[in-house]
């Protein structure tokens, strides 16, 4: 079998959440014998095919972007050429210039949509997506929630639930890097052995806004791990609150992300908005036996994050309740241990990328089988409309 992935960024270009879900899966199918090929847009098309991990990745240039929304005209041609070698393509919303491709191309292949996100920030614009939208989701063969609890709550997702299925994202440990004894000891010298990550994006929907307010005259540092278009904004508040237990670290590599997890005494992840659709920094905390700290918003946080089970989970938006759960993360060690060794056997149990290798891989065989029946009872129904004229 053969699957194409296709997203508007991925690899070296960007390190979002959702391509880090495209590395992971692909990663993992392609190690049960799944030929994978990720198309993407790119600023330097001009790198060609490339090999990342242990499948194929290609790219098309990107034209320009309009309302966050990339456009690639090479993308097309691209899309068809790679699409008609695949049997599965897998799409992940939303991106609503991948709608345009699809039905250009006109590939004709069995198709999977990943469902990563509702459109949360376009509300207007999307009132003129939402006819394409439609169509393109009527014409997929099986849409992926990312979580339950996202399947529940998300509008366009409930009205195709005979379409739906809920394929948790899984990340594997053995992808992630080996620490070395001079980084974990750069770390240890800089901020200690107890501290809160926060690992991500900066961006408006991740409520550290929110965390700041939290940590004023707080006895303990937390840590910000991460650039984005936010990170002046939050910087310049960190300032005028005089928040000195605030350290911003800027984007870092993944060597450095597990040096700071294993030292942490917990994980705080203060997203309020919807748009945070799943969360991989907690389930990353979770794999490191971390206990963890997020908002209620419906998604899948708190589906990696149970309450008092895993972690604490409070109303978003509120620096107050933020404030009392790091306070007792911080001042109950023991609760702490407790809730983190749960949040790694959820992690073993629900998240690895073995686990979700194989689901994604019995979608796309049910989808085949699909197609293949339909194909042949299509058949069969012409032969007795011919037989019937003859």
């Amino acid at each position: 079998m053969r699957v194409l992935q296709f997203f508007k960024t991925y690899y070296p270009d960007s390190y979002g959440g959702t391509e880090q879900v495209i590395f992971q899966l692909s990663q993992a199918i392609s190690a049960i014998g799944v030929e994978t090929d990720v198309l993407a847009l790119s600023r330097n098309p001009a790198r060609g095919p490339a090999s990342i991990g242990n499948h194929r990745t290609h790219y098309a240039k990107r034209d320009f972007e309009i309302a966050s929304t990339s456009v690639s005209f090479a993308a097309i041609g691209n899309f068809r050429r790679l699409a008609e070698d695949a049997d599965i393509v897998n799409y992940h919303y939303p991106w609503p210039y991948m709608d345009v491709v699809h039905f250009i191309a006109r590939a004709g292949k069995p198709t999977v949509l990943t469902f990563h996100s509702d459109i949360i920030r376009q509300k207007r614009l999307r009132v003129i997506y939402r006819p394409l939208e439609k169509i393109f989701f009527n014409s997929v063969d099986a849409i992926v929630a990312t979580s339950p609890n996202y399947a529940a709550t998300s509008p366009i997702l409930q009205v195709y639930r005979d379409k739906l299925r809920v394929i948790p994202i899984g990340i594997d440990e053995r992808q992630y890097p080996e620490v070395s004894l001079e980084r974990r000891s750069y770390w240890r010298q800089r901020f200690g052995e107890r501290f809160f990550l926060f690992v991500g994006m900066l961006r408006y929907y991740k409520g550290l806004h929110i965390l700041l307010e939290a940590i004023r005259g707080a006895e303990y540092d937390v840590l910000i791990m991460g650039a984005g278009p936010i990170e002046r904004e939050l910087r310049a508040q960190a300032e005028h609150l005089k928040a000195d237990n605030v350290h911003f670290l800027g984007a870092l590599p993944d060597e450095d992300k597990i040096a700071l997890l294993d030292l942490a005494a917990g994980a705080v992840f203060p997203s309020h908005l919807r748009a945070e659709a799943f969360g991989i920094f907690l389930l990353e905390a979770a794999m490191f036996a971390k206990p963890l700290i997020s908002s209620e918003i419906g998604t899948g946080t708190s589906y990696i994050n149970v309450d008092r089970e895993t972690g604490i989970v409070i109303q978003p938006g509120d620096p107050s309740a933020l404030r009392r759960a790091m306070d007792y993360i911080w001042t109950h060690p023991d609760e702490a241990t407790r809730l983190g060794k749960n949040a790694r056997s959820r992690y073993e149990n629900l998240f690895t990328a073995q686990a979700m290798a194989k689901a994604y891989l019995s979608l796309y065989r049910s989808v085949l089988a699909k197609r293949h029946v339909d194909a042949h009872g299509k058949l069969r129904v012409w032969s007795k409309i011919i037989g019937q004229d003859h």
